[in-house]
Formats: structure tokens, sequence, C-alpha cells
């Protein structure tokens, strides 16, 4: 069995804690415990430390020594090399197979789509993953963590890219089975396939991700499986490294936005987390805005938010219009639907912790359709680096902010991919195609009206003339 041991009272002797995020409760617990709420409110946990005798440095700079140590596995990972930003366990038991080397590119191209000056929007490429996705990110300290605490079997539920990348690290590692609950046809081939490969036991249920995540945190406490949806707080430690090397990418400079797409809202609530710390251990001198971009088919987020005015409050939410929105989906049997499978979500279950995200960055949330999504995705992928449906919102969402005045064309704009082109190829073709019926099958049906930048392959005739007149006239 894994440990739960409860304790109320970290002990002196760790750097690292767990910690309720309600500051009405804070609850602190062993980080060698295996929880993923509060035994005493019910609330979220983040991962806490005692900074006071924690090797931070003096400034974000001095992470680049780490640059001539790339032959150390851990300072090769684009994680661990940050490891005294979140030093929950020992360098010897880190866990990594080469997460992290990702890009920040600049995207002039994508920047005139958008609205903005050159030179000022920019893309961090997340689908560099060895899963092809952000998830590695959290999922070495999740399996880090997981491994301390001896866990055979490890256990999400999915839309996708967490089984994914859950299935690789079980797999590249031998350390634990995998075992990934997804919903029924909610998942793109793209993503079933890594977790077929990788050998998880994949378990498909009558429902969405929101229905596989209720079964999966049941047997999970039932089995005693390690769980690492992004509720487990050492998930979220590893997305805060995404940050860092945003801020490395731009030498240390603090950007004006960071956009993100908001599914389950783990990338939201650790960024948030990031640049609090950064900023109170004076690493750097202001914190950017955050922009969290719903689906329009899944925007729980952007209706709470935006339009019931739920806020953090000092970690006193109030609790009434999320029930009284959750009581209404219920009600009217309301599922997520959206060509973004990823962030297919009508119950994130980090929304506490993306409302503080919210608070702390001066944030707004925004949704944006599935035919904005698939525009926006065209226009990445013409600037080279092709993403999937989900990874698009995010440059949709700069869009709409750029269009009604809230981004400013002179801002510096950091907008999130989350995954590769390849994890959802059928939305990509579909949008490209010349054949209405595919076009309609699987996109249409999402209100999807057309395909305002397909390139579209040009049938010609077998003959050698006619295929170098097409050149001539499209190229």
């Amino acid at each position: 069995m894994l440990q739960t041991a409860q304790v109320h009272n970290a002990t002196q002797t760790d750097l690292a804690y767990q910690k309720c995020i309600n500051p009405a409760c804070g609850a602190t617990y062993d980080a060698r415990s295996v929880r993923t709420a509060c035994d005493r409110c019910g609330d979220l946990l983040d991962i806490a430390y005692d900074w006071d005798r924690a090797a931070v440095p003096s400034k974000l700079s001095d992470f680049e020594s780490t640059w001539s140590q790339r032959t150390d596995p851990v300072r090769f990972s684009g994680v661990w090399r940050f490891h005294e930003l979140l030093p929950f366990a020992p360098q010897k038991d880190l866990v990594t197979v080469g997460e992290g080397q990702t890009l920040l590119q600049q995207a002039d191209r994508v920047g005139q789509f958008v609205g903005m000056n050159d030179g000022q929007l920019f893309l961090q490429y997340e689908g560099m993953n060895p899963s092809g996705s952000f998830k590695d990110n959290g999922m070495c300290a999740a399996v880090t963590h997981a491994n301390l605490m001896g866990a055979k079997r490890a256990a999400c539920a999915s839309t996708g890219n967490t089984s994914a990348s859950l299935a690789l690290y079980c797999s590249a590692t031998n350390l634990m089975k995998a075992v990934i609950f997804i919903g029924s046809g909610k998942i793109s081939y793209g993503k079933l396939s890594q977790a077929l490969d990788y050998g998880a036991l994949t378990i498909q249920i009558a429902g969405d991700f929101d229905d596989a995540m209720i079964r999966v945190r049941q047997v999970s406490q039932e089995l005693g499986i390690y769980l690492v949806n992004s509720v487990n707080p050492f998930r979220l430690e590893g997305q805060k490294t995404i940050m860092f090397r945003v801020l490395e990418a731009l030498r240390w400079q603090v950007p004006d936005w960071i956009v993100v797409p908001g599914g389950n809202l783990g990338n939201s609530s650790a960024f948030g987390k990031a640049f609090i710390e950064l900023h109170q251990h004076g690493l750097i001198d202001r914190i950017p805005r955050l922009a969290v971009i719903n689906a329009a088919g899944a925007d729980t987020l952007y209706e709470l938010f935006e339009r019931r005015g739920v806020r953090w409050n000092g970690g006193q939410v109030g609790m009434d219009p999320i029930v009284q929105y959750n009581d209404e989906m219920d009600r009217h049997s309301k599922k997520a639907d959206t060509i973004a499978s990823a962030i297919e979500i009508n119950r994130p279950v980090n929304l506490k912790k993306c409302l503080r995200a919210l608070d702390a960055m001066n944030g707004v949330v925004r949704q944006v359709s599935d035919q904005e999504i698939l525009d926006a995705k065209a226009r990445v992928g013409a600037g080279g680096f092709g993403c999937e449906p989900a990874s698009a919102a995010s440059v949709a969402g700069a869009k709409l902010l750029r269009r009604e005045g809230v981004i400013a064309p002179s801002d510096r704009v950091v907008c999130i991919l989350t995954g590769h082109e390849l994890k959802d190829p059928t939305a990509t073709v579909a949008y490209h195609t010349t054949d209405q019926d595919v076009f309609n099958k699987t996109l249409g049906s999402r209100g999807v009206k057309k395909a305002s930048f397909a390139n579209r392959a040009v049938a010609v005739p077998n003959e050698l003339d006619d295929i170098i007149k097409t050149i001539q006239l499209y190229a």
C-alpha cells in the first residue's frame, strides 16, 4: 500500500511539505505522503518549501551555469535543471526521460494574424516533449514522487495527453504500471495510439472526461494506486518550469502576457504559482498578466469568472455560483463538446488554484469558437509550428484580446502551444480537405462553417505538362 499517514504539522527537517491552499485552514502534511486533497477541509494542496533553507539562486541567470552540465541527465532535463526551485526530492531520486527540450519561437507571421507588432508574439512549443505535449513537465515530477512512495501502479483519467505521458514514463523507466481511464469516443487516435503502444492498461468507460475523473479517483483510493492527474500537487510543480524556460529564452526578461488554453486548469495554476514564488524570491520585479482561453464548448471557467464573478477572494472562494452552475449542467445533461479535445472538460479540478493565479497575475478569461481555434491552428501551422487544436486556443484568444484592445500591439505576448500537431491529425486533414463530406462530418457538426486558411491538395492529371503548369500557377 502507498504511504498515506496524515501529518498535520510537517516536520521542521523537511524542506518540502504539502499545504492546504485555503488560508483559513492552512493544514500541512508531510511531502512523503500521498494525498490529493486536504483531510481537514477538502481543498486542494500545494507543495510548499522552507525557502530559508533552500538553495535558491540570487538571480535567475545563475541557472545558466547548468548549461555546462548537460551530460548529467538531471541537468539536461528542462525541468530538473531548475531543481532548486522545486526541491521536493533529492537530486539522486529524480526521474527524467529528457523532457523540457522545448523552444520559445518568435513568430511574426502568427503575430500579424493576431494583430501584433513584429517581434512581440512568441510561441512556447511544448509539443517537442518526448510524448509530444506539455504533460511531460509535470509527469516527471509526479512519477518521481510516486517512486519515492514505492508505487507499483499509477493511474490517470485523460483526454489523451496525460495518458500518453504517463504510459511513456512508466514504460521508459520500468518503475511502475500505467492504468489509464478514457471516455467513450473522447480521445484522438494520435494520443490513444501512444498509450496502447507504450503498454498501458487502458480502460474505456461510457462517459466523458469528467466521468472518467470521478472513477479514477474512486479506484485509486480503493486500490491504493498513485493518481497523477493535475489534482496531484507534485505534478504542478513540474509544470512551473515551462515559465522558467520562457524566461530563460527571453534572457530573463518578464513578458507582458502569458496566454494559455484552459482545460483542467493545471497549467494556469502552475504558472501562477511559479510567478508568485519568483516574485517573492526577488528573482523578478514584476508579474506578467495571464489570459486563460476556454473553448466555447467547454467554457466553465469563462462562465464562472467573467459572467458570474467568481474570484479567489483571498482564498475564500464563493461556492454558491459554482454549485449552481454544476447543478445547471447536471439538470440539462450538458457535456463538454469541442474539437479541441484536450480541453474538453466541464469540471476543472484546479479551478480554485486557477482563480488564485488569475488574481496574482491580473488575469482575464475568454472563450473562442471551434472555428476560431481551427483558423488560428492553420496560421500557426503556416508559420512552421504545427499544433493540436487545443494549443491554438491560445493564439485565437490572443487575437480576440487584441481585437478588444486588452492586449496592445506593442505588448510582449507568449502563447503556449501545449501539444504536437500529430496528436490529432484528423482535425488537421479535415480542415484542409477537398472532400466536403469529410469536412462536414468531422468539423461541420461542431459549428465550423469554413476553412478560411485551408491549404488544399490540387488534383492534376498524371501528365508532365499539367504538373509543371500547376506548379508554375501555385508556386
